[in-house]
C-alpha cells in the first residue's frame, strides 16, 4: 500500500477534493458525449489530475461501451477526434484528484467492467474506510485488481451482487450496504443510469433535466452551464434509478435520520463552486455568512477587506458587509495555474505562490488590510501571502480564516496532511499568528458551522476529532497516526 508523500505531492498549502462525477441518459437517443464533456468542464475544479468518459448506445449491441480516459485536464484529454469516436445516449464522466491510489492513468475513471451480466461503467467520488478489508476479501476469492483505488472495490462488489440480484439497482444497493465511508456514485448499465449517495451524505450529488434527458452531477453549477434544469439533490442514503419507462425511481431505505447526516463542511467552505447549491443551501450565501460571522466574532479596525481567490472572496465580501469596511481586490490570480506543475527542487516551493498570485500594490499600499482565506493547512502559503502584502506596502495585515483550525485528519476524501504537518497541531492561535507574520489572526468558531449552512447536519471531524463513524487504523493510503 502506498502512502502519500505530502511534501512532494502537494503543490499548495491548501486542500484538495478527490473528484467530480457526472452522468447522463438521453431518452430520445441523442448522443450525450459532448454534453458530458462540457459537464466535466464545469466540474474541473474538483479534480485536475485525470478525467474520462464512458458511453454506450442503449439500442445497440448490449454491453458495448466506448471509453477514453487519461492524465490531464478535460480539454487536453478530449480532442475533437477522441470526442467523435465516442457515441452513446447514456454515459458517465469523471474528473479526479487522487487522495487514495497513485496518480496514474490506470487509476483514472470511469471504471468499465465486463462481467457475466453485461457491463458496468462507474464513477466514484469519496473515500472508503473499509476498502482494505473488502479488497483483501475479494483477492482471496480470486479477484485480480487493475488499479489501486477503492472505486474498483465498489465496482467488483456491484458486479458480484448483480449475479444474485434481480436488477442492477438492487445490486448497487446491496454493495452500498457493504461499503463504509464517503461515496457518491454514478453507475451506467446497458439500459439504466443509477446514482447513489452514502447515508451520511458526505459528498454531494444532484439530479438535473434537459429536454428529454436526465443528468446526475456532483454539483448543480454544471446544469447552468448546460442549460439544464436543477430538479433536486440525491438524498443522503438514496439510490435513484433513471429509465425511459419509469423516469426517476427512488429507494430511500438506507437513509438515516436527518440529525445523523454528516455532509463535508468543506464543500461549502472551499470545494464547491460558489454558483452551486448543495442540499438546498447556496454555497455562495454560506460563504457570505462565514465572513459575517468572522466580522462579528473577530472584529478589527482596518481600511480594506480582501479575499484570497477564489474561495476567500465571498467570505471577504461578507466580512465587509457586516463590518462596513470597504471590500476590495488585492490579488491577481494566474488563471492558467490550476494543477501541479513541475518544480525542479523542493526548495522552490515558495515560488509556487508567486506564480499563482500577484499583489496589486496600488490597492494595499499604506493600508491596514484584513485578508480572508478559506483555511490554513501547513501555513507555508499564508506566510508567503502575508509577506507579499507587506512588501506591496500594506501597513498592517490581519488574517481571518473562514474555517476553524485543522487539528485532525480526514478519512472521507479530503486531502488533509498528517497531524504533525498541520500548523494548528500543538500550537495556539497566537503562535500560528507569529509563524505566518500577521498582526492578528482569527478563525471561524466551530458553533458557527451549522449556522453557516442553515442548520444542516455536517461532519466536523477535522476540527474536533469526533467523526460520524469510527475511523480506520489504516486504509489504502497506509497506516494512520492518531
Amino acid at each position: 500500500m502506498e502512502k502519500r508523500d505530502w511534501e512532494k505531492d502537494t503543490p499548495w498549502d491548501g486542500l484538495h477534493e478527490e473528484c467530480g462525477v457526472f452522468g447522463m441518459y438521453d431518452f430520445d437517443g441523442n448522443d450525450v458525449t459532448s454534453t458530458i464533456y462540457y459537464g466535466l468542464f464545469a466540474l474541473q475544479h474538483r479534480g485536475q489530475e485525470s478525467c474520462g468518459i464512458a458511453v454506450s448506445q442503449t439500442d445497440g449491441p448490449k454491453g458495448k461501451v466506448s471509453a477514453h480516459k487519461d492524465m490531464g485536464l478535460v480539454n487536453e484529454v478530449f480532442t475533437q477526434d477522441v470526442l467523435e469516436s465516442l457515441k452513446g445516449d447514456i454515459g458517465v464522466g469523471h474528473v479526479r484528484y487522487s487522495t487514495a491510489g497513485a496518480s496514474t492513468r490506470e487509476n483514472s475513471q470511469p471504471l468499465v467492467l465486463n462481467y457475466v451480466k453485461g457491463t458496468l461503467g462507474l464513477a466514484h467520488n469519496g473515500n472508503l474506510i473499509n476498502a482494505n478489508e473488502l479488497r483483501e476479501e475479494l483477492e482471496y476469492t480470486g479477484a485480480i485488481f487493475q488499479t489501486t483505488i477503492d472505486s474498483e472495490v465498489i465496482a467488483y462488489h456491484i458486479a458480484r451482487e448483480r449475479l444474485k440480484s434481480k436488477t442492477v439497482e438492487e445490486a448497487v444497493k446491496r454493495a452500498a450496504q457493504k461499503i463504509k465511508g464517503a461515496y457518491s456514485l454514478v453507475v451506467m448499465s446497458p439500459r439504466k443510469l443509477i446514482g447513489a449517495r452514502d447515508p451520511f451524505g458526505f459528498k454531494p450529488l444532484c439530479i438535473g433535466k434537459r429536454d428529454n434527458a436526465y443528468i446526475l452531477s456532483s454539483e448543480s453549477c454544471a446544469f447552468d452551464t448546460l442549460g439544464a434544469e436543477y430538479i433536486r439533490d440525491v438524498f443522503p442514503g438514496e439510490v435513484v434509478t433513471i429509465t425511459p419507462e419509469q423516469g426517476i425511481v427512488s429507494d430511500t431505505s438506507m437513509c438515516l435520520p436527518k440529525g445523523k447526516e454528516a455532509r463535508c463542511i468543506f464543500e461549502y467552505i472551499y470545494f464547491a463552486r460558489p454558483d452551486s447549491q448543495i442540499d438546498g443551501v447556496s454555497v455562495y450565501k454560506s460563504r457570505i455568512r462565514a465572513g459575517r460571522f468572522l466580522a462579528i466574532d473577530s472584529p478589527v479596525e482596518a481600511d480594506l477587506v480582501v479575499g484570497v481567490p477564489e474561495s476567500g472572496n465571498a467570505a471577504a465580501l461578507g466580512y465587509a458587509m457586516e463590518s462596513g469596511i470597504p471590500y476590495g481586490k488585492a490579488f491577481v490570480k494566474n488563471g492558467y495555474v490550476g494543477r501541479t506543475f513541475i518544480k525542479p527542487k523542493q526548495k522552490h516551493r515558495e515560488s509556487s505562490v508567486n506564480i499563482k498570485l500577484n499583489v496589486l500594490k496600488e490597492a494595499v499600499d499604506g493600508k491596514r488590510v484584513i485578508m480572508i482565506d478559506d483555511s490554513i493547512v501547513r501555513g507555508t502559503t499564508s506566510d508567503r501571502i502575508v509577506r507579499m502584502l507587506r512588501e506591496a506596502g500594506a501597513k498592517e495585515v490581519h488574517v481571518r480564516v473562514s474555517a476553524p483550525p485543522f487539528l485532525w485528519p480526514c478519512y472521507f476524501g479530503t486531502d488533509i496532511p498528517e497531524r504533525k504537518q498541520l500548523i494548528a497541531y500543538n500550537r495556539t492561535v497566537e503562535e500560528i499568528r507569529d509563524m505566518i507574520g500577521a498582526d492578528s489572526l482569527g478563525y471561524l468558531e466551530i458553533p458557527r458551522l451549522e449556522e453557516m449552512v442553515e442548520g444542516l447536519s455536517i461532519c466536523k471531524g477535522c476540527f474536533t476529532g469526533t467523526y460520524p463513524m469510527k475511523p480506520p487504523k489504516r486504509d489504502i493510503r497506509g497506516d494512520f497516526e492518531r
